[in-house]
C-alpha cells in the first residue's frame, strides 16, 4: 500500500533505519546533555528510594491509583526551584505537548505557535479547528505581533514557543515573553532542551532571562534529556494544573509515569541543584571549544552545522562512525536543509570534542 511512497523516500536520501547503538562509539548525538545516563550512582539511589518505601508500580492513571509520594516529591521540588505554583508529571514530552495544547485551546481561542515548535505540538494543532491556529515565523516576535493584532481572539490567546529549539539550538527571544505578558496571553514554553543547560541555576530559559513565572506562564519539560530519565512535567498556576488534571487526555487515560523514572529524575534534579557550578563550568568549557574551532557562538549544547546535501551529511556521519564517533545526520522533513547535529555533551573528553570539531571544520 505504501510501497511507492517508501521508494520515493529511499531515493530522496531521507530514508531512515533503526540500528543497535554501538557502545564503543563516543556519543555526540544524543540529548543526554549532562551525561546522567552514564551515572550509575544516580540509578542506584533512584532504585534504593523505590525499594526503601516498598512502593508498587502504578497500575492506572494518576486520577485512579497511579499517583505516589515520589511523584509529589518531584513535583514539589520542581515548583520550589522553578517558582511555579503547581506541577504534574506526564508519560512523555510528546504526550505532554499533545494533551496540553489540545486541552488548553478551547472554542473561540487562538493559538499562535512558532513554525519550528516540536512535532508533538504541531501534531496537536491538527486536533483544533484550522482557524484557531496561527503559525508565526521562527523566533520572529515582530511577525508574532503583526499576526496577533490581525487574528487575536476576543476570548483567550495562547502563544507556544520553545526555550531552546532542538535542531537549531537557538533560544527564544525575551521579547516574546514580554509581549505575552503585555497582551495577557497564555505562554507555553517547551523547555525540553533548555532545562538543565541554561540559567544561573540550570533550570532553563526562565532562569536564563531571570523571569519570575506569572499566572499566564506554562512550562513543559522532558525528563529524557538533561535529566537522563523518561517522562515529562508541566508547571503552571494551580488553576491551570487542576484544569489539565481534568481535561488533558494523556493524564486522564494513561498509566502514571513509572516510579523508577520519576525517582531517577528526582535524583538528577537534586544533582543539578547541588553541582550547578561544576556543571556550568563544563558546559562553558565545551562551548568555548566549539567557538574556537567552528566559530559557532552557541548558548546551548546543540550545535547545528549546515551541510545542505543529504548524501554528504550521511557520508560525514559514516566517516565519523568509522573513526569511533557518533553525530546526528538530520535530514528533511525534520529540518529544511540537511545538517550535522553535534551535541557538545559535558561527559565527552575534551580531546574527543576537539577532534570531531576539527574534522567537521575540515570537511564542511
Amino acid at each position: 500500500m505504501y510501497s511507492k511512497e517508501l521508494n520515493s523516500i529511499k531515493k530522496s536520501n531521507r530514508y531512515r533505519t533503526r540500528e543497535i547503538f554501538n557502545e564503543n562509539l563516543i556519543d555526540l548525538a544524543s540529548n543526554d546533555y549532562l551525561g546522567f545516563t552514564q551515572d550509575k550512582k544516580l540509578f542506584e539511589n533512584a532504585y534504593k528510594r523505590v525499594l526503601k518505601e516498598n512502593y508498587t508500580a502504578p497500575k492506572a492513571s494518576q486520577l485512579v491509583n497511579g499517583y505516589n509520594l515520589i511523584h509529589k516529591e518531584f513535583e514539589d521540588l520542581l515548583c520550589e526551584k522553578n517558582h511555579f505554583e503547581a506541577a504534574i508529571t506526564v508519560g512523555s514530552g510528546f504526550l505532554g505537548n499533545i494533551s496540553m495544547i489540545e486541552a488548553l485551546v478551547r472554542k473561540k481561542d487562538k493559538l499562535f505557535i512558532d513554525e519550528d515548535y516540536h512535532a508533538s505540538g504541531i501534531l496537536a494543532t491538527k486536533l483544533l479547528e484550522a482557524n484557531q491556529v496561527i503559525t508565526f515565523n521562527h523566533n520572529d516576535y515582530k511577525d508574532l505581533k503583526e499576526k496577533f493584532e490581525k487574528y487575536k481572539s476576543s476570548n483567550r490567546n495562547i502563544i507556544a514557543i520553545e526555550g531552546v529549539y532542538s535542531m537549531q539550538g537557538d533560544l527564544a527571544p525575551k521579547e516574546i515573553f514580554e509581549f505575552a505578558d503585555e497582551k495577557n496571553a497564555l505562554l507555553i514554553v517547551d523547555e525540553a532542551h533548555s532545562s538543565g543547560v541554561l540559567g544561573d541555576n540550570l533550570l532553563g530559559i526562565f532562569d536564563y532571562y531571570k523571569i519570575k513565572p506569572k499566572s499566564n506562564h506554562i512550562k513543559m519539560g522532558t525528563l529524557g534529556k538533561a535529566y537522563g530519565s523518561y517522562g515529562a512535567y508541566i508547571l503552571a498556576s494551580s488553576h491551570i494544573i487542576e484544569y489539565l488534571q481534568n481535561r488533558a487526555k494523556a493524564i486522564i487515560y494513561t498509566t502514571a509515569p513509572s516510579l523508577f523514572d520519576i525517582s531517577l529524575a528526582l535524583q538528577s534534579l537534586k544533582k543539578i541543584i547541588t553541582h550547578k557550578e561544576e556543571i556550568k563550568n563544563k558546559i562553558q568549557k565545551n562551548l568555548n571549544i566549539v567557538k574556537e574551532i567552528l566559530d559557532i557562538n552557541s548558548k546551548s549544547l546543540i550545535i547545528p552545522i549546515d551541510i545542505k546535501d543529504n548524501k554528504k551529511v550521511k557520508l560525514i556521519q559514516e566517516e565519523l562512525k568509522n573513526k569511533g564517533y557518533l553525530v546526528g545526520a538530520i535530514r528533511q522533513p525534520t529540518v529544511k536543509s540537511a545538517i550535522i547535529r553535534l551535541i557538545a555533551k559535558i561527559d565527552i573528553n575534551e580531546d574527543d570534542l576537539r577532534y570531531v570539531c576539527n574534522y567537521l571544520k575540515e570537511n564542511l
